[in-house]
């Protein structure tokens, strides 16, 4: 038998190998040059032979880190198209003033962040003053995703330019009276403004990415040519750690997005330490963003250290770089010449030679100051680069350094990010460093000027003249005067007002029958986006895709599997659906980039993201805060929906808490409709109220959570009467009285109301005629479609209350005067119902599906929680037995007979 140990790996190649001379031939060259250069010339000569094979088109795996220097050699940078001292004095007016507002604030105790601009001042400051177009030319602008914590810098330059003042400037973080500034990047907050919320970190580069791929989506569908803007992402190294940061790196590159770029500020500090201590985090993101199949432009260096790479002739210098960590890199910043020399160059012998041909002076600038994100030139060069790169999306690696300009007392330090405040003296010291005409004068009782040069001045007049050969200001949010989207004929709503009949229909398949009729409106059904996560044929919505198509920007290059059938596999480059993939994440981020096209791009679109109801608010609810964040419109739809109604699927499935959450976003109006004719109601009564004629008072700026169910019943007919849409849309309407539904209880029976919501109110229906029929109770049955929005309308009389205003809530109203107790009956944990109890006038008490989930019949389920007909019933006994309505023993009777 062969010895394996003896098999040599190139025998266990399984690639064919035509000419094994030549081969060897390869391998003994490699050898003969490790033995005679070194290992390091040898791995020098391999890196430019891939990078020239990569270069001519081979197919070879790419190289994922290239060495720790600037993509772009000074020789090669561009021409700075501008004045560079005169956007060095912007810039020096912009740190001063970001610092003296925070500074300012400070004293009031509101907080805020200053190290963070202070490293990424250029980054921001070159693009304004170069790239980033506005929303006054032609197309929609560019989109800007400004980092959270450097929001202080943006105001700093909307002061310069005139669109803030300093009581703006002193209102920073203090927004109650009037006047006041967001601490970060909020649309909701300072409309005018901000287009993106930024600041729960993850979120933005996910957002940016779905961003530029709708834009690709509204062109391909002919809705608006975007083609000509692009979108921007400033990130911190440190909030690339978080999972979303890079969810989508794949799908920019798959689906080759040359219209957005990534700026990542790589100060190599979280906010508390390094962001890689032990390691290097520039290698780290361009190994990961190279492998997902990004352009990756690195700008790491100033132009202080060009003498330093002229003198490495053996290469020791890039070594040293790539294999110091950042954590020491970080020190070297705060330390001097003499430790330098020691712990750097005395690594190498062939670097303490280099060492002495340098000064202090030197050594320091290099090491304390000179960073590739802190020169224009290194900036500019880097995103004319990103620009001119097609085919896939770029990611520039800036480094820089926390905390400059700053002083000593911030510049690197582990604490800076929670530092907010300068001194005097280093205020002064900041003002010599930038060279600024403020005098000790305008320090008055230790409190530190604003500083502008005058709206006159060669500055600000240079920064207008920039920004209106761009396009206008930016960042900036435009709410365009769009006419009201047409409602769509009410014969697709109506046609459920007569219910199904016999026919057993889930409310999911009533709400994908509806959507089907509304796409084909002649006005608005190009304006749907129907979003999914993969999970389209779950919710019965496979006839969809031949009729809509998929949107793939490459449409169709294979003939799918079951293209003999109706309802087959349809990807198009102008598809109207979005089939995500198995990504909540992803689906939410196009949700909200459709759901705001109305302001960015000045185009209404209707989105509707049907999904697990499970895997959508529990999973993604930071998304869902920042679409109301974001001022966006839509409909969300929570399918396969309840604690009791998923059969089988067990504890992970089963959602018993989605409106709990969902009840805690100002701008999610909640709701949990029983039957066909409900759901069609509310989706009307939303498109008018986001897309048609708001009423007065109304927020147009809302979206739309509805859960629907699998579990396929008989839809009964629209009740007739006044008030019934206006129940259903306000949260609440009597579905049935015991003598409507034809139960003919005795004169004087007990009475008592059943409220029930979604697919409780089935239940609710079958324990009426238990309490009817075996009891002699009779009971009212009411439709709860809307919990939430109940209660907020009972927040608002409550408000209304306090200013003097007598108006009583909407839940009293309907229920005043109804007879007997109320027994309130949900799918979702008791905490959803409960949220009325306290404006219910009548005696309250309520049954859900509290604790975990399980795997079961829908029958055994409901037994279990407590929540079936016969458990309703013994509720319903119970509480008018503590009336003294029934006798006592009914309840324990109730339950023997039940089994309960």
């Amino acid at each position: 038998m062969t010895d394996p140990t003896a098999i040599q790996p190139s025998e266990l190649d399984q690639l064919p190998d035509r000419d094994p001379e030549e081969t060897a031939e390869w391998q003994a060259s490699l050898d003969a040059v490790t033995q005679a250069a070194g290992p390091h010339r040898a791995a020098y000569l391999m890196r430019r032979t891939l990078e020239r094979a990569e270069g001519n088109g081979l197919a070879l795996p790419k190289l994922l880190e290239t060495d720790y220097v600037n993509t772009i050699p000074t020789a090669a940078e561009p021409v700075v198209d501008g004045d560079e001292a005169m956007e060095a004095r912007i810039t020096a007016w912009n740190r001063w003033n970001a610092a003296a507002m925070v500074t300012r604030g400070a004293k009031h105790g509101v907080g805020g962040h200053i190290a963070t601009f202070a490293s990424a001042a250029w980054l921001y400051e070159t693009g304004f003053n170069h790239f980033f177009k506005g929303k006054e030319g032609d197309g929609s602008g560019d989109q800007l995703y400004i980092q959270g914590h450097a929001s202080p810098g943006i105001y700093a330059r909307a002061f310069l330019d005139g669109r803030l003042t300093e009581q703006h400037l002193d209102n920073f973080r203090q927004e109650a009276g009037g006047n006041g500034l967001p601490s970060y990047p909020h649309p909701r907050r300072l409309p005018w403004l901000w287009e993106f919320p930024t600041v729960s970190m993850g979120l933005g580069p996910l957002s940016a990415i779905y961003q530029a791929r709708f834009n690709r989506y509204l062109t391909s569908r002919g809705i608006k040519d975007v083609s000509q803007s692009h979108v921007w992402a400033f990130l911190g190294d440190g909030e690339m750690d978080e999972p979303e940061s890079t969810a989508a790196l794949a799908l920019a590159s798959r689906e080759g997005l040359d219209n957005l770029t990534f700026v990542i500020n790589c100060n190599l500090q979280r906010l508390d330490g390094p962001v890689r201590a032990n390691f290097k985090i520039v290698q780290e993101l361009e190994a990961q963003f190279r492998g997902a199949g990004w352009n990756v432009v690195k700008s790491l260096w100033g132009s202080a250290w060009d003498e330093l790479f002229q003198l490495d002739t053996t290469g020791a210098l890039v070594r040293r770089l790539r294999e110091v960590p950042d954590a020491q890199v970080q020190t070297y910043q705060t330390r001097d010449a003499a430790y330098i020399r020691q712990d750097f160059f005395g690594a190498d012998p062939a670097l303490v030679e280099m060492a002495k041909l340098l000064s202090d002076d030197k050594i320091t600038e290099c090491f304390h100051l000179s960073r590739g994100g802190h020169e224009s030139r290194k900036v500019y060069a880097a995103y004319r680069a990103a620009l001119a790169h097609k085919g896939a999306p770029t990611v520039i690696l800036a480094q820089t350094v926390k905390g400059f300009t700053l002083g000593e007392g911030f510049a690197s330090k582990n604490a800076n990010h929670q530092m907010k405040k300068l001194s005097t003296d280093e205020f002064k010291q900041m003002r010599d460093l930038l060279e600024l005409p403020i005098s000790d004068s305008q320090f008055v009782d230790g409190v530190v000027p604003y500083g502008h040069p005058g709206a006159d001045s060669p500055e600000v007049r240079y920064l207008q003249e920039r920004r209106a050969a761009l396009g206008g200001p930016a960042p900036a949010r435009r709410t365009h005067a769009l006419a009201p989207l047409p409602a769509p004929a009410d014969k697709a709503f109506a046609s459920f007002d007569k219910g199904s009949g016999s026919q057993n229909v889930a409310t999911t398949m009533a709400f994908v029958r509806l959507i089907k009729d509304l796409v084909r409106d002649k006005e608005t059904g190009k304006r749907w986006v129907p979003i999914v996560p993969d999970e389209a044929r779950t919710f019965g919505m496979e006839s969809l895709f031949p009729s809509l198509g998929i949107y793939s920007p490459k449409g169709q290059t294979y003939e799918p599997v079951d293209r003999d059938q109706l309802m087959y596999y349809k990807e198009a480059k102008d598809g109207q659906i979005l089939n995500e993939g198995i990504t909540e994440a992803g689906s939410m981020a196009d949700f909200i980039a459709a759901s705001t096209a109305y302001a960015t791009h000045g185009e209404a679109m209707i989105p509707f993201y049907i999904f697990y109801s499970m895997f959508g608010w529990q999973r993604t609810a930071d998304q869902m805060w920042q679409l109301g964040d974001q001022l966006g419109r839509g409909f969300l739809v929570g399918a396969t929906a309840g604690r009791t109604t998923l059969t089988g699927e067990g504890l992970q499935h089963a959602d018993g808490h989605s409106p709990v959450i969902a009840a805690t976003n100002p701008a999610a109006l909640s709701y949990d409709p029983a039957f066909a004719y409900e759901i069609a109601t509310i989706v009307k009564d939303g498109l008018r109220r986001m897309y048609g004629e708001a009423a007065p008072g109304e927020d147009s700026n809302v979206f739309y959570y509805l859960t629907v169910y699998n579990e396929p019943m008989p839809q009964p007919a629209k009740p007739a009467g006044l008030g019934i849409d206006e129940g259903i849309v306000k949260g609440l309407y009597r579905f049935n009285t015991a003598e409507s539904a034809g139960l003919s209880p005795v004169a004087n029976a007990p009475r008592i109301q059943l409220l029930g919501s979604g697919t409780a109110i089935h239940w609710t229906l079958q324990a009426q005629k238990l309490l009817a029929e075996e009891w002699g109770v009779a009971a009212d049955v009411w439709s709860a479609t809307s919990w939430t929005e109940l209660r907020r309308d009972a927040l608002e009389a409550d408000a209304a209350l306090l200013r003097g205003e007598e108006r009583m809530p909407f839940v009293r109203q309907a229920l005043h005067g109804a007879e007997g107790p109320v027994l309130a009956v949900s799918d979702y944990m008791r905490q959803v119902p409960d949220q009325i109890a306290q404006w219910v006038e009548q005696d309250y008490s309520s049954l859900g599906a509290d604790g975990f989930g399980l795997s079961d019949t829908r029958e055994a389920a409901r037994r279990h929680f407590g929540v079936d007909a016969q458990s309703i019933v013994v509720a319903a006994l119970a509480q008018l037995a503590r009336r003294g309505e029934v006798k006592a023993s009914a309840v324990k009777e109730a339950r023997e007979r039940y089994g309960l």
